[in-house]
């Protein structure tokens, strides 16, 4: 738990883990309410809301809510994209220019957990933005430090690698270089994705909340000289 307070908590989720899941499938969601139950007493069903969600290969800082109207209230922020995201990337390669905007029209493919940049014409297409600045190197390449303007699926992923730079263990987007644990499941396989702060109006208190989330897996991270 990296913050909680009244209906509000902030966890720092673990690469390799859903976010949500049917019953009898492990995901964060279920942890943080197995918790909740097992802290406070609590009998079954416990109430969680998820306003978002990161890529089961990510990690890092996510906000809940612990009951309805302040889910709404956060949800609401989201979708005003008044919430601030910033997030950490190692891709291969060096990135030029070292500092910039990516702006993209990306389609999530029928059928498939995959999303592909298409021509701004095409009728599926939404826009995509991103900002980013070189903030370090790696033995692979670049550590990127992001911000988004837009929620698209696997926005950052698919961005970086369109470009020649995919992140590091995201062989869906044709990284070659492990990232890791290499566990037999590739679905629990990290990527070096790391939403490393948020920042958000308190759903009930309407104060500003930012939250820092180290790296949950400091020895990948380290392997490729970050830390934090």
């Amino acid at each position: 738990m990296l913050y909680e307070s009244g209906p509000c908590l902030v966890v720092n989720k673990p690469p390799g883990v859903l976010t949500q899941a049917p019953p009898g499938i492990d995901s964060l969601e279920q942890r943080i309410k197995d918790f909740l139950a097992a802290r406070e007493g609590l009998a079954p069903p416990v109430y969680l809301g998820v306003p978002h969600r990161l890529d089961r290969p990510a990690s890092g800082a996510m906000v809940f809510a612990r009951h309805p109207r302040a889910t709404r209230r956060l949800a609401d922020q989201f979708e005003a994209r008044s919430v601030e995201k910033t997030y950490w990337a190692c891709v291969a390669g060096a990135v030029e220019p070292a500092e910039g905007t990516w702006r993209d029209f990306l389609r999530k493919i029928p059928d498939r957990p995959q999303a592909e940049v298409v021509d701004a014409s095409h009728p599926e297409g939404r826009e995509a933005v991103l900002h980013y600045r070189t903030i370090g190197t790696t033995p692979y390449g670049s550590l990127l430090e992001i911000t988004l303007e837009t929620g698209r699926t696997h926005q950052i992923r698919i961005q970086a690698a369109s470009r020649g730079h995919p992140l590091l263990g995201d062989a869906q987007y044709g990284s070659r270089i492990a990232f890791g644990a290499q566990t037999e499941d590739v679905r629990e396989r990290a990527i070096a994705l790391h939403a490393r702060r948020i920042a958000f109006r308190h759903p009930a208190t309407r104060e500003a909340v930012s939250v820092v989330a180290p790296v949950p897996v400091p020895v990948a991270w380290g392997a490729v000289g970050v830390e934090g």
